[in-house]
């Protein structure tokens, strides 16, 4: 009988995060200040630990994993990488499906593995206290749990849409012991004028950022977190591609093409990333990020200077952005409503190095009930964005009869998400593509930089 499952040793956590900016071509284009000059770590200093500060400028190949966070990281993993017999039966295809399933983290997604070291380092910090925003519930319960883990208070600005349609990630969040709020807020300014100008405002994760930016700078014992996005959270989440690794060299294969969720980023760099390194060093490998038709960043946005967030208070990075006003549809897309996506994600785009395209809600909901339905694990959206993907392409193998080995980032479970199944099943669901006029629209709206 083929083997299923493919486990590690806790020994074989990784010792170092991986850092793809080592082997880019070009090195990435600098985060700039409200003037359009690049700006120093010092920028940075108000709302993020040094140490933190430090790896979102490295490029070094190879970052140590601190010993308390990878103590921390035992308790889940490694995950297991699984072959997905099943569904290559039901699908009929000669391709060979693997998935590393994240779903096994106390918060049930990848999330976690970034939000124990931003807490580790927070507290070595003297940080008593992070606030944050989420828009699906998966970060904002991640933070939740490594603020537990490590003695931080833990304030969350959740997207109102996502904070209405999710209720038990908000359930999780406080379990863990953290405040959430709906965004937009009475709690913050930039919280207080989205609702002045529209009592309805149902939120996005540019604004619910905003909110939690303006939280962090207001106290001198607060720090911000982000769980995607950022260089250092894309960092952590290699620890996901180097398991990958191992796991492949104990299955004696090796992937042709790698697909993961995209949103801001973190998903798919923690997936595709360690393998670049081997696509950089000349192997014939295709890594495609996957996102959805009504927050198509990377495959219908703008590729220019961005703020991070609605309200103007971060930085400017260069990125594939459908504008940093941008009010995502109220669709069940997950966490992927981010209006902007990771600066190296998009670089790497931008430069042909890595593949994008966009799957539709109906879609990607067909594909997670035809997974669950084979392989037992009912998933996230956000994940069956790239089951979607994978899917696709192992029927296109079905066709040509050739024998691809696909692998795709199961990067949560869909425990939390039953009541966007339930308006699946019931013919409530609806595609959505981002209207045309509206991304034009957006470039008028960019920041004017030389």
């Amino acid at each position: 009988m083929s083997q299923t499952k493919f486990l590690l040793d806790e020994s074989d956590i990784p010792t170092h995060w991986y850092n793809v900016v080592a082997d880019m071509p070009n090195p990435p284009a600098p985060a700039l200040g409200p003037d359009g000059k690049p700006i120093g770590p010092e920028a940075l200093m108000p709302i993020f630990p040094m140490s933190l500060i430090e790896q979102e400028v490295s490029a070094e190949r190879w970052i140590p994993i601190p010993e308390p966070v990878r103590e921390a990281y035992r308790l889940y993993r490694p995950s297991p990488l699984f072959r997905a017999h099943r569904l290559e039966a039901a699908l009929g295809t000669p391709a060979k499906i693997y998935y590393k399933y994240e779903g096994v983290s106390p918060a049930g997604s990848h999330k976690v593995n970034t939000s124990i070291p931003q807490a580790y380092y927070n507290q070595q910090a003297g940080i008593k206290r992070i606030a944050t925003e989420t828009g699906a519930g998966q970060w904002g319960s991640s933070m939740a749990l490594a603020g537990q883990m490590f003695g931080l208070e833990v304030r969350v600005y959740m997207v109102k849409i996502s904070y209405q349609q999710k209720p038990y990630r908000r359930s999780m969040m406080q379990t863990w012991g953290a405040e959430v709020f709906a965004s937009p807020s009475m709690e913050t300014n930039a919280g207080r004028a989205a609702l002045a100008a529209d009592p309805n405002n149902s939120g996005s994760l540019g604004l619910a950022i905003s909110e939690a930016v303006e939280d962090a700078a207001s106290r001198a014992d607060t720090n911000y977190a982000l769980g995607s996005v950022l260089n250092h959270v894309l960092l952590h989440q290699t620890v996901i591609g180097l398991e990958a690794k191992k796991q492949f060299e104990k299955a004696g294969d090796y992937p042709d093409m790698i697909f993961a969720p995209c949103g801001g980023g973190s998903n798919f760099g923690g997936a595709a990333f360690p393998f670049f390194a081997d696509k950089a060093a000349g192997k014939n490998l295709r890594l495609v990020a996957v996102e959805p038709t009504s927050c198509p960043s990377l495959t219908r946005g703008h590729y220019a200077y961005d703020f991070g967030d609605t309200a103007k208070l971060t930085p400017l990075l260069k990125m594939y952005t459908l504008g940093h006003d941008f009010m995502p549809p109220g669709i069940h897309a997950g966490g992927l409503r981010y209006h902007g996506n990771s600066a190296l994600v998009s670089q790497l785009h931008h430069e042909k190095l890595i593949e994008a395209l966009a799957v539709p809600q109906l879609a990607t909901f067909q594909a997670g009930v035809a997974f669950a339905r084979a392989e037992g694990i009912i998933p996230a959206p956000e994940s069956s964005h790239a089951i979607a993907a994978c899917i696709d392409e192992a029927l296109r193998c079905k066709e040509s009869g050739e024998p691809k080995t696909l692998f795709f980032n199961l990067s949560g479970h869909g425990h939390f998400d039953m009541g966007s199944y339930d308006r699946y099943f019931a013919g409530e669901l609806e595609d959505f593509a981002y209207p045309e006029e509206a991304i034009k629209a957006a470039l008028e709206r960019l920041p004017q930089v030389a």
